[in-house]
């Protein structure tokens, strides 16, 4: 009788072996996960993935986000129930094995009032994977498999000018305005505003602003504002006004960098401008009455007369009333002979007259 229970135990532990490794006979080692894009901007959607490695014909897939970020959309298989923080996805194949599974996609969509960069982990866990005609068990998913994307806006290159009006003269100060623009600027929370300058001439530069706490700081010596730096990012148009000045004439490079001080001062955007710089021109009286405003090149110099019409005209005027009213008669004049010669006939016929009587 012993032996009997013996052997019915030994029995019932080797179908309980048996029974337990149909149950549990493999796990899913192959299962890989990925996402159509790393960078998802707000409103667009991310398509999370998850390769099954084995054709599954009954599973349920936990997907933990953040909400704050993405909102769930849809998935392509099973009944999705989403908790807000989690959508739980549940499968399972009514036909015995005909419609087993190999992939399950979700879909996620980023939220539209985004204005920063927001890295994130798509969490993924699973219970309940059986092959198609649910023969074979396969081990649960406990330890989370992640996937890292980031949600942030489309973000725009940061622009910088340099602008000034007319031409820039040695040694004489000239008012030149900077420029940052961004229609959707990155942010950065320790950015920083500096210059470079390049020349042959020998010539120094300094480029002097004044802060809003009314201090100065040479764009060239020291950068813009405080050695930190400032936060910057969004929509950015800061326009900063400097007084330049140049000790030399001739050619200039200034190179304006944007860099960010909390990554060892990487260029987040850099241009460089040309710039000449000239003598100034001199403009001087003419001290020659007579030259009426003609203008006059001398050697070196360009210099520019006024053009005084005004008093032109009265000169002009004053010179024609000098002029005589008649011109003098020139050459010989035939008239007065002619009459002479008639009063001396006459004259000498009555003295001949006067001889005969």
């Amino acid at each position: 009788m012993k032996k009997i229970f013996y052997l019915i135990s030994i029995f019932t532990i080797m179908l309980m072996t048996l029974f337990s490794i149909n149950v549990k006979a493999a796990s899913l080692d192959s299962i890989n996960i990925e996402t159509d894009k790393a960078i998802v901007n707000p409103g667009e959607e991310v398509t999370l993935k998850i390769e099954f490695g084995k054709s599954l014909g009954a599973y349920t897939f936990d997907i933990a986000y953040d909400n704050n970020l993405l909102e769930f959309i849809s998935a392509s298989d099973g009944t999705p129930n989403d908790m807000s923080t989690k959508v739980r996805i549940v499968y399972y194949d009514s036909t015995g094995g005909s419609n087993a599974k190999d992939n399950l996609e979700v879909v996620f969509k980023a939220k539209e009032d985004l204005t920063t960069s927001n890295p994130t982990d798509l969490s993924i866990t699973a219970e309940g994977l059986a092959n198609g005609d649910a023969s074979e068990q396969y081990d649960d998913i406990d330890v989370p498999i992640t996937k890292n994307i980031t949600v942030e806006p489309d973000y725009k290159d940061y622009e910088l000018n340099l602008q000034y009006d007319g031409k820039i003269i040695k040694n004489e100060e000239k008012e030149i305005t900077i420029t940052t623009i961004s229609e959707m600027g990155k942010y950065y929370d320790h950015a920083r505003l500096i210059a470079e300058v390049t020349t042959q001439t020998g010539g120094n530069v300094t480029l002097i602003g004044t802060d809003e706490q009314q201090l100065e700081h040479d764009l060239i010596q020291s950068g813009w504002g405080d050695p930190s730096g400032y936060k910057i990012g969004g929509k950015v148009n800061q326009v900063l006004k400097f007084t330049g000045l140049f000790t030399e004439v001739g050619e200039y490079q200034i190179t304006l960098k944007l860099i960010d001080r909390d990554s060892s001062d990487s260029t987040i955007a850099e241009k460089t401008f040309n710039i000449d710089v000239v003598e100034k021109e001199v403009i001087e009286d003419n001290d020659d009455e007579n030259n009426n405003g003609d203008n006059e090149n001398t050697e070196g110099t360009t210099e520019n007369k006024p053009n005084n019409s005004t008093e032109n005209d009265t000169n002009n005027i004053q010179k024609e009333e000098n002029l005589p009213q008649e011109l003098p008669k020139t050459g010989i004049n035939y008239t007065g002979i002619i009459i002479a010669i008639i009063v001396l006939a006459i004259l000498i016929y009555f003295t001949q007259f006067k001889k005969k009587k």
